[in-house]
């Protein structure tokens, strides 16, 4: 089997699937989602979505690795992209509405919250004199998010209220949404869980360089 994973490319964790996928007897073919077309027309070639390079057009499975950073408009289309390529009948892991969830940090917040799991205390708004009333109500240590994001990427924490009306400023001056959580001391480490079709099965501790 071909599968096309969409990833950084030279990234450890494309080097390690393909090697998994390799001793089982497959392939992996990395993908950056700047590449992927999406074709649409009633005559001629038809629907499709592929690449610049070829590889989904060989691939009878995708594994979304990463979600780069990308407007609003990138990142809707490339969900709509991973949902066509699932009604196309290609195999999508994860599914594309569990990448919507994922990437959407209001979103899937409340999931959590709603499913019982404890989160820090959480606001999100869009101006930054509510931002400046959530620094103080989260008890004037905060880390601000980008809503959509991944891997760490635009993550700041911020305990004085100079620099934290500065950043709201200048995050409301990009029109950007404001995500504010209180901080807490992990430790040092966090805990991962993987999950498979509602199941536990493997999960890990990733503790922080000294």
């Amino acid at each position: 089997m071909q599968i096309a994973v969409l990833s950084n490319p030279g990234s450890w964790y494309l080097k390690d699937l393909s090697r998994a996928a390799q001793q089982r007897g497959h392939e992996c073919l990395g993908i950056r989602f700047p590449r992927v077309v999406g074709t649409l027309a009633a005559n001629g070639p038809g629907e499709s979505v592929r690449d610049t390079d070829g590889h989904l057009d060989k691939a009878e499975a995708v594994i979304v690795r990463t979600m780069p950073p990308g407007s609003l408009e990138q990142v809707v289309f490339r969900m709509d992209a991973l949902a066509r390529l699932e009604q196309l009948g290609v195999t999508v892991l994860n599914s594309p509405r569990a990448i919507e969830c994922a990437v959407d940090k209001y979103l899937s917040t409340a999931r959590l919250l709603a499913a019982g799991i404890p989160v820090p205390p959480t606001v999100v708004c869009e101006n930054s004199d509510s931002a400046m009333e959530a620094f103080d109500l989260l008890g004037g240590d905060v880390v601000v998010k980008p809503i959509f994001g991944a891997e760490g990427r635009g993550i700041v924490r911020v305990s004085d209220p100079e620099l934290a009306l500065r950043t709201f400023r200048t995050l409301e001056q990009l029109n950007a949404v404001l995500y504010l959580q209180a901080f807490i001391d992990h430790g040092g480490y966090d805990d991962r869980i993987l999950l498979l079709d509602g199941q536990v099965i493997g999960g890990m501790r990733r503790r922080a360089r000294e």
